[in-house]
């Protein structure tokens, strides 16, 4: 998943050398944590947040497809 969305990330921004995935398993679930230059946050949640929410249905539906559960937060 976190090389999903750093492809993802850092297709959006001005700067992708700024884009830093962390991944960490918190029992059954493993929480995604994107990090993008101050600059770049506004292209990676977009108006209303429906690039986030875009990401997160892509997310959702390659975490069913490996059957595990995912969660991205953006920092």
């Amino acid at each position: 998943m976190k090389e999903v969305i750093e492809v993802i990330a850092k297709a959006l921004v001005d700067d992708p050398s700024q884009v830093k995935v962390e991944e960490t398993i918190d029992g059954d679930t493993t929480v995604c944590t994107l990090s993008v230059a101050e600059a770049d946050m506004g292209k990676v949640i977009g108006k209303s947040g429906k690039i986030a929410k875009a990401i997160r249905s892509i997310i959702k539906s390659a975490s069913i497809r490996a059957e595990k559960k995912v969660v991205l937060e953006i920092k």
